[in-house]
């Protein structure tokens, strides 16, 4: 790349991350503290996988958490400049600090990278996959290897991710079973990291020891699972079965209209969540420990009777939960105060009481990020449409090329898996699509790019 091209990479991370500059401080969310607790306990937290809080303690270090919203912003742009040269026929500086001035200003993507949580390797993986399938001519192998490490680490980050990688191992089989072999190398990198980490640490050879919970949960909410547990109960024996009906209203179908349901809080996060919960209490009032965990076994039992009992209704709600997932891409609950918590704090204060007051300091913590950031959001809709159009019509005039057309396909089906595993299986929520549907923007200036007569997509 020469001199040039690293010090662009790193000025459009630097741009990619500007919202913690804004903020004074990287932007957090209440499961940030979760995934700092993986490193200080250690604990193996049931309900993530042992990745992402490992990975970013080899960048803080329990001392500061500006080098991981740095180095997340940085990994972007690198993917950026990968994709560029791949599919645009070059990376060069100026082109690529244009397409990051792009996605910093008017898309998503900077709340994602500053934020400290797994959601920014969602488009990592995607476009790790991508590369690796439809622009192996344009990447040596050194940076073959860095994909498929970043995409082996990046997919066993979160379980959603699993559904996305597999689908785009189909998707570049229009490349050929070599490109779609490249694809699977990462997928199953991320399967023995899950299978080995969760092995170790809960005494399971499983992807997801405790993940039927979350599905139940959702069942539950939409009615299904609800009606299940009232038809097998008291028989089944579930410990579910000690709560009467009255006790799942607030968390069920009738909790309120589905348009209606807060954005960023549904019955099916209460129900996991809330200490007042039947899954977090027993039928005395007491509280139960790790009820998400200790309650797995029966989650699972009632995830199964429940899609033998009503399969076509389970089928036509992840369909409709996976629609309305494609409509949720704001930038919403990740800005404000009263998602962090004491817990964030806690972890953070263990960094030095200095660190701790630097976070304090920040405009999240003081609870006025939203309305600093509120100016430069509004635009982000318009362009997000604007910008799937332009993919659509732009991959259409590309249809020829297989490169390019399996790039644009394989956008599509990464946001659609991305809203199959999310919105379906845990529930609609902005911060699920807002992490991935910038995409679209980045693929159409790529493609527009190509259409130039210099250029060669695939080609060094």
């Amino acid at each position: 790349m020469g001199l040039k091209g690293p010090l662009s990479v790193l000025a459009g991370g630097l741009m990619l991350a500007w919202p913690a500059f804004l903020a004074g401080y990287p932007l957090v969310f209440s499961d940030t503290g979760a995934f700092l607790h993986q490193t200080l306990g250690p604990l193996m937290i049931w309900d993530k996988p042992w990745i992402y809080g490992p990975l970013a303690f080899l960048l803080h270090w329990h001392a500061t958490l500006w080098p991981v919203a740095i180095a997340q912003g940085v990994m972007v742009s690198h993917l950026l400049w990968l994709m560029l040269r791949a599919f645009a026929g070059g990376a060069a500086p100026g082109r690529h600090l244009l397409l990051c001035l792009l996605l910093s200003a008017l898309t998503a993507l900077p709340f994602t990278a500053a934020l400290v949580m797994p959601d920014v390797l969602t488009p990592a993986v995607l476009l790790c996959a991508l590369l690796l399938a439809f622009g192996r001519p344009a990447l040596s192998r050194g940076e073959v290897a860095w994909l498929s490490l970043l995409g082996a680490v990046g997919t066993a980050a979160h379980l959603s991710h699993l559904p996305m990688m597999g689908a785009l191992a189909v998707v570049a089989l229009l490349a050929g079973w070599r490109a779609s072999a490249r694809v699977a190398v990462p997928l199953a990198g991320a399967v023995a990291l899950l299978l080995a980490t969760n092995l170790a640490g809960h005494g399971r050879l499983s992807l997801s020891p405790y993940g039927s919970t979350f599905l139940m949960a959702r069942m539950v909410a939409n009615g299904p699972g609800l009606r299940t547990i009232e038809a097998a109960c008291p028989e089944a024996g579930w410990a579910l079965c000690a709560f009467e009906g009255p006790a799942f209203e607030p968390f069920g179908p009738r909790a309120c209209l589905y348009r209606q349901c807060p954005r960023d809080l549904l019955p099916s996060d209460i129900l996991l969540w809330d200490p007042a919960s039947p899954i977090h209490r027993d039928e005395h009032g007491q509280p139960r420990n790790l009820g998400g965990r200790a309650l797995a076994g029966e989650a699972r039992e009632i995830v199964r009777e429940t899609v033998g009992r009503e399969p076509l209704t389970v089928a036509l709600q992840a369909v409709r939960d996976t629609l309305v997932q494609l409509t949720r891409n704001r930038v919403g609950d990740t800005l404000e105060r009263r998602h962090i918590g004491e817990g964030v704090l806690g972890h953070i204060q263990a960094f030095g009481p200095g660190e701790a007051a630097r976070f304090q300091a920040g405009a999240q913590w003081r609870g006025v990020m939203p309305a600093l950031a509120a100016p430069l959001l509004w635009v982000q809709g318009p362009v997000l449409l604007l910008g799937t159009l332009a993919l659509a019509f732009l991959a259409w005039q590309a249809r020829h090329n297989r490169a390019l057309l399996g790039m644009s396909l394989g956008i599509g089906i990464g946001i659609l898996a991305n809203a199959f595993a999310t919105g379906a299986l845990s529930g609609p929520h902005d911060r699920y699509g807002a992490r991935l549907a910038w995409i679209v923007v980045a693929g159409a200036f790529i493609l527009a790019a190509a259409r130039r007569p210099d250029a060669a997509p695939g080609a060094h």
